[in-house]
């Protein structure tokens, strides 16, 4: 379903945006940079932000709320099946797909925090496993932002709606 050229409608609110921004400014400075107390504190708080998210998800705006874009198993099947005629169905907020996405990038920085913890922990010094733990989730986690990268371009392309953009404005186009 290609995009009408309509007025456009709120879609992600100023705290949905600033988390989305601020934590995706941290994850690639804690895949990229050095692994040294800023890292760790860092890490910490792109998993505070993670939490907030999780509680705006409860009480926040409505479009923010969990019960406005999480996908049920039906919705989930429907969109693969318009993603495979080639008409992607059009969602106010995020996609089915795009929501599991941002729940497994949400699990992935919270368990790196906790394997991160674990690490610092006395009763783990010595021990290899919770640095192995960490570094195959930052792997995975590296691979999840680049397929919501690639997803959010490819996306925007099909669907002919900059999302991009709107993570920005926290605006989308209304479709008719």
């Amino acid at each position: 379903m290609h995009s009408s050229h309509g007025a456009r409608v709120a879609t992600w609110d100023i705290w949905v945006r600033l988390t989305h921004w601020t934590v995706a400014g941290i994850v690639l400075w804690n895949l990229f940079g050095p692994t040294d107390q800023i890292h760790r504190v860092l890490g910490y708080c792109a998993a505070g932000l993670v939490a907030s998210r999780l509680v705006w998800g409860v009480i926040g705006t409505r479009p923010a709320r969990f019960s406005s874009w999480w996908p049920t198993r039906a919705q989930l099947v429907a969109y693969l099946r318009s993603l495979a005629a080639g008409q992607a169905l059009h969602h106010a907020s995020h996609n089915p797909l795009g929501a599991l996405m941002a729940a497994a990038l949400w699990f992935l920085i919270a368990a790196l925090a906790l394997s991160g913890f674990v690490m610092r922990l006395d009763a783990f010094w010595g021990e290899e496993w919770p640095q192995t733990v960490h570094y195959w989730l930052s792997v995975a986690l590296q691979g999840c932002v680049v397929v919501h990268i690639v997803a959010a371009v490819a996306m925007s392309v099909w669907t002919r709606e900059n999302l991009i953009a709107a993570m920005i404005t926290g605006r989308k186009r209304r479709r008719a």
